[in-house]
């Protein structure tokens, strides 16, 4: 390849990684999260270094459900989620994570995709350290983003039920029979011995359901961290960048779910029903087109 085709290449892998969807970001953050440790496992190897490097690695970043080990290792609830140590793990997770993300983004934008992504894998590890109170025996170490993807996943599912699915181009079935035979499968599996976290899958599904919920309101768990950030966001910018088409049409679903709802609300309750702010939002809609 010459010089200048791998230059354009490169600027091509760099415009995807900046102005690319947020579910290719998170992929490729988990990805290299996992070359960068396969790397630190491989030289570790390599020139034998004493003691048992991924021990190690699992101290340093993967949650330890035992709830003093959780107290005083604090940052592993986050980077537990973004950790994977097995090819086959991260494989299916990011293939996972593509496919609910894609969804998701679509209805909610980028922005709710990383805070339900954040807040879902933090949740399934709330979980897995109140289950390790309760059942002591099962303390372990855990990691991965099968928390984060259930989150997602499972807000797709409840708030677009009917959403089609192909099985292999065989058959094709509502996204909410997918979300439902997950959870079950981790209901079930919690009385076995398999190595994986299905309270952490459990408490992300509980969250993915939560982030649906009164989706227009501000005390929506995803809508107040997303409306936080958009505040400190406009008071430590001073100059916008032009928006991406992905940003504007993302703002653009989201306004337009958000006039729907109204409008919804409107048809079965009547105008007088609306609170002030979304009077507001609806005077202000009409006005500006």
């Amino acid at each position: 390849m010459q010089s200048s085709e791998f230059k354009t290449e490169l600027k091509n892998v760099k415009d995807q990684l900046t102005k690319g969807s947020m579910t290719l970001k998170l992929v490729v953050a988990n990805c290299i999260v996992f070359v960068v440790l396969q790397l630190i496992l491989g030289i570790s190897t390599l020139f034998k270094f004493g003691g048992d490097t991924q021990y190690y690695l699992e101290q340093v970043f993967a949650l330890n459900t035992n709830w003093l080990s959780a107290l005083t290792h604090p940052w592993t609830i986050f980077t537990s989620i973004f950790v994977h140590l097995s090819f086959s793990h991260v494989l299916f997770n990011m293939l996972f994570l593509y496919f609910a993300g894609t969804y998701y983004e679509q209805l909610f934008g980028a922005r709710k995709l990383l805070i339900t992504y954040i807040l879902g894998g933090v949740t399934g590890s709330l979980f897995e350290v109140l289950a390790a109170i309760v059942l002591p025996e099962n303390s372990s170490f855990v990691l991965g983003a099968s928390g984060s993807i259930m989150a997602i996943f499972a807000a797709v599912s409840f708030y677009r039920p009917q959403t089609p699915v192909s099985i292999f181009g065989l058959i094709t079935v509502p996204i909410f029979v997918f979300a439902l035979f997950f959870i079950v499968k981790d209901i079930v599996g919690i009385v076995g011995e398999d190595d994986i976290a299905h309270f952490a899958h459990i408490g992300g599904a509980l969250f993915g359901f939560l982030a649906t919920r009164n989706i227009m309101s501000s005390n929506n768990p995803v809508n107040l961290v997303s409306n936080l950030f958009a505040k400190n966001t406009v008071q430590k910018t001073q100059k916008r960048r032009p928006k991406t088409d992905e940003q504007y049409n993302a703002e653009k679903r989201e306004k337009q779910m958000k006039i729907d709802a109204i409008l919804d609300k409107i048809s079965k309750s009547g105008y007088e029903s609306l609170t002030k702010n979304e009077k507001d939002f609806l005077f202000n809609q009409s006005n500006d087109e």
